[in-house]
Order: structure tokens, then C-alpha cells, then sequence
């Protein structure tokens, strides 16, 4: 984690004991049969370039805004709102402001991980 004290600091202290996700960005990990749950967050100026997962991924706003470009839409999500791509879906994100959100990565069925 970049800044122990700045990430995620919304998160409720229980959710901030779970272990790191080892990763490109800010998360704290959640042990789910078929899915990783993920707790991240994102500093403002940060950008995901294009990229693609083996996962089908679904994820909510939980404090500020996720500009999302997948299908060759740009789209703005902001707190409360849920997006989802697609596995194997190219995509870029990028963050303007500080930015959280929960994150639900479901494996193909029979994949291990």
C-alpha cells in the first residue's frame, strides 16, 4: 500500500486488517470461493492503461469517480454505481479525483486461484 493511513480510508477498520492485494494499485483482499473481492483504491491522476482479465469483473463506487473506457465508450461512474466488464473485455480506466470502490472478480467456472 502506498500510504497506510490515506488508503481507504473510508473503509471500516475490519475491512483495513485484511490482507493486501498484491497488485498494481490499493486493495485489501477477501477470500471468496470462485471470486476474489477486492477493496481498492485509487489516487487522483491515476490511469490503468488498456488491459484485459481471464475474470468477469463487477465492481461499485464507493467515493469518487471511476472514468471507465470499455467498448470503445468512455463512461463516469460515482458513488453507488456498479459497472461491469466483461472476461477478456479490453479496458482502461483512469481516476481524476481520490477514488474506492469494491471490487467482485469471478473466475471462469472450474479455474483455480
Amino acid at each position: 500500500m502506498r500510504d497506510p493511513d490515506k488508503a481507504g480510508r473510508h473503509f471500516p477498520q475490519r475491512i483495513r486488517s485484511l490482507a493486501p492485494f498484491d497488485g498494481p494499485f490499493d486493495a485489501y483482499r477477501l477470500a471468496a470461493d470462485q471470486c476474489e473481492v477486492l477493496f481498492a483504491s485509487y489516487p487522483a491522476g491515476t490511469a490503468i492503461p488498456a488491459h484485459t482479465h481471464e475474470t468477469e469483473n463487477y465492481g461499485v463506487i464507493t467515493e469518487g469517480e471511476l472514468i471507465l473506457t470499455a467498448g470503445g465508450e468512455e463512461r463516469r461512474y460515482r458513488p453507488g454505481d456498479w459497472y461491469h466488464v466483461e472476461a477478456g473485455e479490453e479496458h482502461s480506466a483512469r481516476f481524476e479525483s481520490d477514488t474506492s470502490e469494491i471490487e467482485f472478480w469471478f473466475r471462469p467456472k472450474g479455474a483455480s486461484g
